[in-house]
């Protein structure tokens, strides 16, 4: 998040959107470090068809790895929505904390 309320929500719909690749990214042929690598390659692919920023391809990427690579009780997908879920709620404590805590700049003395 940025330190001002227009920067903050300019920026905030992007690590939804790279959250979202990364867990589509998860897929039912298990886990193992060659799966694991194609769906990192695939991301790096998608993140550059879809001109995303580089932060996206990391989102994307770091998602994927606590998809696939944790160990966890549900089917992929149920901690692919977890993943997904923790980072709206992430976006929206950014954004309130923008609202209610603004960034105040000094006046400058020229």
């Amino acid at each position: 998040m940025q330190s001002t309320l227009a920067a903050t929500v300019a920026n905030a719909a992007q690590p939804p959107v790279d959250t979202t690749l990364g867990a589509l990214g998860v897929s039912s042929v298990g886990s193992n470090v060659l799966v694991f690598g194609a769906g990192v390659f695939v991301l790096g692919l998608a993140c550059a068809a879809l001109h995303l920023e580089r932060t996206a391809y990391r989102f994307a990427s770091v998602t994927l790895a606590i998809v696939m690579l944790v160990a966890h009780r549900e089917p992929a997908w149920v901690m692919a929505a977890h993943r997904f879920a923790e980072v709206a709620i992430g976006i929206a404590v950014g954004l309130g904390m923008a609202v209610v805590w603004p960034d105040r700049h000094p006046a400058s003395s020229a």
